[in-house]
């Protein structure tokens, strides 16, 4: 499966050559709420080594709960959200809005992480909830 996605202005893209993604599901930790300015993430996690993008990439550092870094990837052009890359792991988790259309159509959310920062009316409830990242 190859996954290809862009931001808002086309001047970024990616392209990520998995099976299947380690992860699809709902991320509802604080930065990411804050990152994409809704109540949560939609996330795609592949692993770093599948993962090719171009174009005028920014990436911002910030400390997780656990006090490991994040890089949050942005493009530089338009500001949208490309995906966020945990230093704790070899993987990338791709904001799902970000990925082409027909592919974003097909994805099945069935994971939620960082439920324990879940806002009260959200009201997705899917399988497999973790109260922070899995494996933690």
């Amino acid at each position: 499966m190859v996954l290809t996605g862009h931001c808002l202005c086309k001047a970024v893209t990616y392209t990520a050559n998995v099976d299947a993604p380690l992860l699809t599901g709902y991320d509802h930790c604080d930065d990411c709420q804050r990152q994409s300015g809704s109540t949560y993430s939609l996330v795609v996690v592949v692993p770093q080594d599948s993962l090719t993008v171009k174009g005028p990439l920014k990436k911002w550092k910030g400390i997780a709960a656990s006090g490991n870094a994040v890089y949050r990837w942005f493009c530089e052009e338009c500001g949208s959200p490309i995906a966020h890359d945990p230093e704790a792991a070899p993987v990338v988790a791709l904001k799902g809005g970000s990925l082409d259309t027909e592919i974003k159509k097909t994805l099945k959310p069935d994971t939620e992480i960082w439920t324990a920062g879940k806002l009260p009316f959200c009201q997705e409830h899917l399988e497999h909830p973790f109260e922070f990242m899995p494996g933690h």
